[in-house]
């Protein structure tokens, strides 16, 4: 029920009001001073403040009720305040609006106009509260991680959803292609935890080989295999009352995917080599660029791991898909790699800033970034140039392939693979030939 607080010292005013919005579904409070209005003030949040202007130190100059306005200003500066009297004049009815009132409404009423004006005033508060709540969110997600940077209107949600479920315990798993950010996106979601003070625990699950599945998660006892030399602790240890970030979750191997499983629901995993069971108290959050519907249609994931891991499913845009982002992610990396290499830059040029703009990013966030790093190392000037960036209008790379070093040819066609299969790691490894280990870590070689 929506609360509206009516404030006249006439009961007869306060009852037809009563009847008047309750027939349109608003539940109502009455009081008959000004000392009862802030009284009820302190004690109960309301939709809508409608209160008389005059009460017992006069009975038609509507000062009292005037000199009142701002103090409840003062209590919530979001509530708002429409004032009523049957002694109006168009200067008492601009003073009140400049103390802060929202409307004004003179005795007898019109019904229709008196609702109209209810209905539209609290809707409007509504609109502010709820936009002040989602920036004060986004302010603390900032706060929490300054390298988090989403202005645009395709990250409003994804912002959104941080500040709802970052406090929580909740298993969250973040889809979209490579370098949208999604490692990023968990450090925000475990810094606004309760486990925030514990360090997160990362892993990418697409560089695991199958016989290390079990040692790397769960860790091993001295002599369990050949190169166990010692103890060692698995990430589910290391993660105990903290949280777990598993990257590119979809690349488990089948048959490892029940003891990843069995962990997730229980809690209780043993080390290879050892009988004794152990119990940790982890939150997981995992990530992937893969449809795991498909996946799960194709019979190479799990549906009941799926619906352990996407308690709450937060998708990631590409960047292409954020264009109001480009610039601001842009300059914050020009600074951060200016200070790193010692380099006097202060911005991007015109041409350069264009070319920017237009250019797909089948990379995102992380293809970005590694531009930018490289035009801070090419730049001969103060600011970047079209030509530091080693772009084309085209989105391509501005040499042909014989002027490109090994290195540079090979993290040429991984971009081009990853853009023909839309940011698909295990279809571009397919496409290009590469295990998937190997194609992770050409990936993290050249910063993909």
């Amino acid at each position: 029920m929506i609360r509206i607080l009516l404030a006249d010292d006439q009961r007869d005013v306060l009852e037809a009001l009563r009847i008047l919005l309750k027939g349109e579904g608003y539940q109502t409070e009455a009081v008959t001073s000004l000392a009862a209005v802030f009284h009820a003030l302190e004690k109960k949040d309301y939709a809508l403040l409608m209160m008389d202007l005059n009460y017992t130190r006069d009975t038609t100059s509507g000062q009292e009720g005037l000199a009142a306005i701002p103090k409840i200003q003062e209590i919530d500066d979001t509530l708002p305040i429409v004032v009523m009297t049957a002694w109006a004049t168009i200067d008492l009815a601009v003073d009140a609006m400049k103390r802060g009132a929202r409307d004004f409404v003179t005795k007898p009423w019109d019904n229709e106009r008196l609702l109209t004006i209810v209905r539209t005033q609290i809707e409007l508060a509504t609109s502010l509260r709820r936009s002040r709540k989602l920036e004060a969110e986004n302010q603390l997600l900032r706060g929490s991680m300054p390298n988090l940077i989403a202005k645009s209107s395709a990250m409003r949600p994804v912002m959104e959803m941080i500040s709802r479920v970052g406090p929580s315990d909740a298993n969250v798993l973040m889809t979209g292609e490579n370098g949208t950010g999604k490692g990023l996106i968990a450090q925000a979601l475990h810094a606004l935890s309760p486990r925030a003070s514990r360090t997160m625990i990362s892993v990418n699950m697409g560089g695991l080989s199958e016989t290390l599945f079990e040692s790397e998660l769960f860790g091993h006892v001295k002599g369990a295999f050949t190169d166990a030399k010692t103890d060692r602790a698995g990430r589910f240890e290391l993660a105990d009352e903290s949280s777990l970030f598993m990257d590119e979750i979809a690349n488990i191997p089948l048959a490892q995917q029940a003891k990843l499983l069995r962990v997730i629901e229980t809690g209780d995993f043993e080390r290879v080599g050892s009988s004794k069971t152990l119990h940790a108290n982890v939150r997981i959050i995992s990530a992937t660029n893969a449809n795991l519907e498909h996946e799960i249609t194709a019979g190479r994931f799990r549906q009941d791991l799926l619906f352990r891991l996407n308690t709450i499913q937060i998708a990631l845009p590409a960047l292409r898909d954020r264009r109001e982002d480009i610039m601001l992610l842009a300059n914050s990396f020009l600074l951060q790699h200016a200070q790193r290499y010692r380099k006097q830059i202060s911005g991007f040029d015109e041409l350069a800033r264009e070319q920017l703009l237009q250019h797909r990013f089948p990379g995102n966030v992380r293809e970005l970034d590694h531009i930018v790093e490289r035009a801070v190392l090419m730049a001969q000037d103060r600011q970047i140039r079209a030509g530091d960036l080693g772009l084309t209008s085209g989105g391509g790379d501005s040499r042909n392939l014989e002027q490109m070093s090994l290195e540079e040819v090979e993290a040429f066609l991984i971009k081009k693979a990853l853009a023909r299969n839309d940011g698909n790691a295990r279809k571009a490894a397919e496409a290009l030939g590469l295990s998937r280990s190997a194609f992770y870590r050409r990936l993290q070689q050249y910063g993909l």
